[in-house]
C-alpha cells in the first residue's frame, strides 16, 4: 500500500491501495494514524469502522484485487471521507438518499445512513466515489453507537427481526435491542457469571459516557 499526504485549503490525506482483504488493517492503521496527527483522536473509531465497510464493499461488488483510492480531509469541524474505485455502477438511485437506502446497499451504506452527518454518491473519472462525513466535534459516544448499529443490524437478521426502512430510531430497533440484551443476560448466565453485576458495570459505563 503506498500513501501520499497533499497541502491544500484544508487537511487533506490520499490513500491508494488494493481492495484485498490483507490491506484492510493496513488501511485502518493509516487512518488512525493520520486522524491522530491531525488532532481528530475522537473520531478514529468511527472513521475506521466507515472505511472498513466501504472498502469491504468494494471488495464484495467491485472485485477483489480492484485498486481503489481513500481520500481524507478535514475542514470546518467535519471529516470528509471519500473512497473511490473504477466501478460505474451507483450503489443506489442518487446520492445522499437517506431513505432509499435498504438491503440491496450493503452493511456499509446502512452505517454511513447511521453514523453520518451527510453522505451520498458522485460520478469520479472512469468510476464513482462513495463519501461521507462525520462530525469533528463529538467524543466516544458516537462511536459506540455505531458499534451498536452494526452488531443490533446482525442481530435482527439473525432473529428475522425485518423492517422496511433503516431508522435511527424505531420500534423494532428498540424490540430488537431489548431481545439481544436478553440474549446476553442468558449468556452471562450460563458462563457462571452475575447478570446483575454486568448490568451495573454496563449502566456505568453509559453514565460516564454521557457525562463525557
Amino acid at each position: 500500500m503506498t500513501f501520499s499526504e497533499e497541502s491544500g485549503s484544508g487537511l487533506r490525506c490520499v490513500l491508494p491501495f488494493e481492495a484485498v482483504p490483507g490491506e484492510l488493517t493496513l488501511l485502518r492503521r493509516a487512518v488512525r494514524s493520520t486522524l491522530v496527527q491531525w488532532g481528530a483522536r475522537q473520531a478514529v473509531d468511527q472513521a475506521e469502522l466507515v472505511v472498513t465497510e466501504l472498502a469491504t464493499n468494494v471488495i464484495k461488488h467491485v472485485g477483489e484485487g480492484a485498486p481503489a483510492t481513500l481520500v481524507l480531509e478535514a475542514f470546518g469541524g467535519r471529516l470528509h471521507v471519500e473512497l473511490h474505485d473504477k466501478s460505474p455502477v451507483m450503489p443506489v438511485p442518487g446520492a445522499g438518499q437517506l431513505g432509499s437506502c435498504d438491503a440491496e446497499c450493503g452493511r456499509g451504506l446502512h452505517l454511513l445512513a447511521a453514523m453520518s452527518a451527510d453522505w451520498g454518491t458522485l460520478v469520479s473519472g472512469p468510476g464513482k466515489a462513495v463519501w461521507c462525513e462525520l462530525s469533528l466535534v463529538a467524543d466516544a459516544v458516537l462511536a459506540r453507537a455505531g458499534r451498536a448499529s452494526l452488531v443490533l443490524q446482525g442481530y435482527r437478521e439473525l432473529v428475522g427481526i425485518r423492517s422496511a426502512v433503516w431508522p435511527v430510531r424505531s420500534k423494532v430497533n428498540q424490540e430488537a435491542a431489548t431481545a439481544l440484551i436478553a440474549d446476553l443476560l442468558v449468556w452471562l448466565a450460563l458462563q457462571g457469571d452475575d447478570p446483575d453485576d454486568v448490568l451495573a458495570r454496563a449502566q456505568h459505563l453509559y453514565e460516564a459516557g454521557e457525562a463525557a
